[in-house]
């Protein structure tokens, strides 16, 4: 059972993500809350596994809430679900630690698939803002917040780990992944922890930013898949 809170400031939009998301047998939405303090407080008693955050919230923003969680509560997944596609929001949701960042037109079913594959260690990003989100991880790759790797632990990467960190860094899901590459979901999953593992990186976003910004995504690979 997957324990899911909902944070935003309209009431009938809590309502409403309620009503559809309490459908599903395998989820239960233990909380809905209007502003980040209120997470912060229901957090303590419900400890849901996976948050639907609201970015413009009064009080407390979704931004600013993310940031607390995941540095107070690390595997809390945390999926933003707003009418916003603002640079500035996708550039620090995704720092502070979120999963996922979808726009509150997505379907039910995506919502659905969204949360799942957030609760299981992915990451799902809107297909309207991928491309934004690229070109933010381009940016992040030349600020500060770049990732530091250690050489030595990326010059074992075989070539099809880095085809697979590739597409990671081009912002693509598992499923995208495996189809552009003719492997199984399961066998690009299995990738994306090895190479987390290899790289001692923290999830899929910093694994993307490493991409971006060592050159990965820009490299060329033949078809052998060693």
């Amino acid at each position: 059972m997957i324990k899911v809170m909902i944070a935003d400031d309209q009431e009938l939009i809590r309502q409403s993500l309620q009503i559809v998301l309490s459908t599903h047998e395998d989820l239960k939405v233990v909380d809905a809350v209007e502003n980040g303090f209120a997470v912060l407080e229901s957090i303590k008693k419900e400890r849901p596994d996976v948050i639907l955050m609201d970015i413009r919230m009064p009080e407390m923003d979704g931004v600013y809430c993310t940031k607390t969680v995941k540095e107070k509560y690390p595997d809390i997944k945390i999926i933003i679900l707003t009418t916003f596609d603002d640079d500035e929001f996708v550039f620090s949701a995704l720092k502070y630690g979120a999963s996922g960042y979808l726009l509150k037109g997505v379907s039910m079913d995506e919502l659905y698939h969204a949360i799942c594959t957030v609760y299981n260690g992915g990451a799902m990003i809107n297909p309207d803002i991928a491309t934004k989100v690229f070109k933010l991880f381009s940016k992040m790759s030349m600020s500060n917040y770049a990732i530091q790797v250690d050489d030595s632990l990326s010059k074992d990467l075989t070539q099809a780990e880095l085809k697979v960190i590739q597409q990671v860094g081009f912002g693509l899901s598992n499923k995208e992944i495996a189809q552009k590459l003719y492997l199984s979901e399961g066998t690009v999953r299995n990738y994306v922890s090895i190479v987390l593992s290899k790289l001692e990186l923290r999830d899929r976003t910093q694994l993307a930013i490493w991409a971006v910004q060592t050159g990965v995504t820009m490299q060329e690979f033949g078809d052998d898949n060693d």
